[in-house]
Protein backbone atom coordinates (compact mmCIF):
# COMPACT_ATOMS: atom_id res chain seq x y z
CA UNK A 1 0.00 0.00 0.00
CA UNK A 2 1.37 3.44 -0.77
CA UNK A 3 1.67 5.76 1.81
CA UNK A 4 -0.25 9.10 2.51
CA UNK A 5 2.83 10.68 2.31
CA UNK A 6 3.54 9.57 -1.30
CA UNK A 7 0.01 10.53 -2.08
CA UNK A 8 0.44 13.69 -1.17
CA UNK A 9 3.85 14.61 -3.04
CA UNK A 10 2.23 13.07 -6.02
CA UNK A 11 -0.84 15.97 -5.57
CA UNK A 12 1.51 18.65 -4.62
CA UNK A 13 3.62 17.34 -8.07
CA UNK A 14 0.47 17.66 -9.83
CA UNK A 15 -0.41 20.70 -8.66
CA UNK A 16 2.76 22.72 -9.45
CA UNK A 17 3.62 23.06 -5.73
CA UNK A 18 6.83 20.62 -5.34
CA UNK A 19 10.30 20.80 -6.76
CA UNK A 20 12.74 18.04 -7.54
CA UNK A 21 16.21 17.75 -7.54
CA UNK A 22 19.40 19.57 -5.63
CA UNK A 23 19.60 22.83 -8.02
CA UNK A 24 15.60 22.78 -9.13
CA UNK A 25 15.43 23.10 -4.85
CA UNK A 26 18.14 25.60 -3.78
CA UNK A 27 16.92 28.26 -6.97
CA UNK A 28 13.38 27.57 -4.86
CA UNK A 29 14.73 28.38 -1.75
CA UNK A 30 16.64 31.20 -2.59
CA UNK A 31 13.64 32.73 -4.08
CA UNK A 32 11.67 31.82 -1.15
CA UNK A 33 9.00 30.15 -2.69
CA UNK A 34 10.38 26.30 -0.76
CA UNK A 35 7.96 26.19 3.04
CA UNK A 36 9.47 22.40 3.30
CA UNK A 37 12.50 20.33 1.79
CA UNK A 38 12.15 16.65 2.04
CA UNK A 39 15.94 15.47 2.62
CA UNK A 40 16.18 11.42 1.19
CA UNK A 41 17.70 9.34 4.20
CA UNK A 42 20.14 7.98 1.83
CA UNK A 43 21.26 11.27 0.05
CA UNK A 44 25.05 11.44 -1.05
CA UNK A 45 26.78 13.55 1.58
CA UNK A 46 28.06 16.26 -0.57
CA UNK A 47 24.38 16.99 -1.74
CA UNK A 48 23.54 17.31 1.52
CA UNK A 49 26.18 19.68 2.49
CA UNK A 50 25.30 21.51 -0.57
CA UNK A 51 21.76 22.23 -0.19
CA UNK A 52 22.03 22.44 4.50
CA UNK A 53 23.81 25.11 3.49
CA UNK A 54 21.01 26.72 1.89
CA UNK A 55 18.75 25.23 3.74
CA UNK A 56 20.62 27.51 6.88
CA UNK A 57 21.57 30.61 5.42
CA UNK A 58 17.41 31.20 4.48
CA UNK A 59 16.15 28.84 7.51
CA UNK A 60 13.86 26.83 5.51
CA UNK A 61 12.18 24.08 7.09
CA UNK A 62 13.69 20.42 5.98
CA UNK A 63 12.66 16.44 7.45
CA UNK A 64 14.76 13.48 6.43
CA UNK A 65 12.45 10.79 5.23
CA UNK A 66 12.40 7.61 3.06
CA UNK A 67 14.87 6.67 0.17
CA UNK A 68 15.10 8.44 -2.77
CA UNK A 69 14.30 5.86 -5.37
CA UNK A 70 10.72 5.49 -3.43
CA UNK A 71 9.78 9.51 -3.21
CA UNK A 72 11.10 9.77 -6.69
CA UNK A 73 8.86 6.99 -7.99
CA UNK A 74 5.80 8.70 -5.76
CA UNK A 75 6.25 12.31 -7.88
CA UNK A 76 7.32 10.49 -11.46
CA UNK A 77 11.10 10.89 -11.48
CA UNK A 78 13.85 8.74 -10.97
CA UNK A 79 17.32 9.37 -9.14
CA UNK A 80 16.23 12.22 -7.07
CA UNK A 81 17.28 13.00 -3.73
CA UNK A 82 15.98 16.37 -2.70
CA UNK A 83 12.19 17.07 -2.98
CA UNK A 84 10.70 20.93 -2.17
CA UNK A 85 7.49 21.86 -1.38
CA UNK A 86 6.00 25.10 -2.30
CA UNK A 87 2.89 25.12 -0.28
CA UNK A 88 1.83 25.74 3.54
CA UNK A 89 -1.15 23.21 3.47
CA UNK A 90 1.07 20.48 1.69
CA UNK A 91 3.69 21.03 4.25
CA UNK A 92 1.66 20.89 7.15
CA UNK A 93 0.08 17.79 6.06
CA UNK A 94 3.00 16.30 5.11
CA UNK A 95 4.77 17.18 8.24
CA UNK A 96 1.67 15.76 10.09
CA UNK A 97 1.89 12.50 8.42
CA UNK A 98 5.64 11.61 9.25
CA UNK A 99 5.37 12.88 12.66
CA UNK A 100 2.42 10.21 12.68
CA UNK A 101 4.33 7.64 11.21
CA UNK A 102 7.14 8.27 13.24
CA UNK A 103 5.10 7.63 16.70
Amino acid sequence: MRSKINSYLGFAKKSGNLMSGINTCIFGISKGKVKLVILAEDISENSEKKIMKEIRKHGVRYVKYGRGDDLSHAVGTSGRSVFAVCDDNFMKVILDEINRESE
